[in-house]
């Protein structure tokens, strides 16, 4: 856990039990599930914790893909901080694991009577998210070369 969210959970007016939660979660355990409304944000602080998905192939035939891993440090629900939120994915345990469970409301309070613990988090939130969109478009452009060599598309292109 980076040191802006771990003084943001010592912070005695951000108090455990009430701003947050730790969670044992059992290896296969589903922490959130895709679809499911949240109002809680995550950090995991041991263990691995896997993000699936759910395409339907067709009648009776679905397949969860796997997105990533997260390990230790990983904040995952961010889209819970302001507002309750329909949770884009399924988050499972790989393993045994421990996370901190936050409530996004509270945390949003908080930020914004600490403007400089906010701005850090959020600082550090924007650039999770553009690592993910970074990897997120790599593996768009892998998955569309490997369709076009599939579909054997230099047929079509002279």
């Amino acid at each position: 856990m980076d040191n802006t969210l771990k003084e943001i959970l010592e912070n005695p007016q951000f108090v455990e039990g009430v701003a947050w939660t730790r969670r044992t979660v059992k290896a296969n355990e589903v922490l959130v599930k895709q679809g499911d409304i949240g109002k809680t944000l995550f950090v995991v602080e041991s263990g691995i914790l896997r993000v699936t998905g759910h395409v339907e192939l067709g009648e009776h035939k679905n397949i969860q893909p796997g997105f990533c891993d997260l390990e230790t440090g990983s904040v995952f629900g961010e889209t819970c901080l302001h507002a309750s939120s329909v949770r884009m994915a399924t988050v499972l345990a790989a393993t045994d694991s421990v996370v901190v469970e936050i409530n996004g409301a509270r945390l949003s309070i908080f930020l914004d009577a600490h403007p400089i613990l906010g701005y850090l988090f959020y600082k550090q939130v924007f650039q999770s998210f553009v690592t993910r969109l970074d990897i997120a478009n790599q593996r768009v452009e892998h998955l569309m070369a490997w369709g076009l060599k599939v579909h054997d598309i230099d047929r079509y292109l002279q």
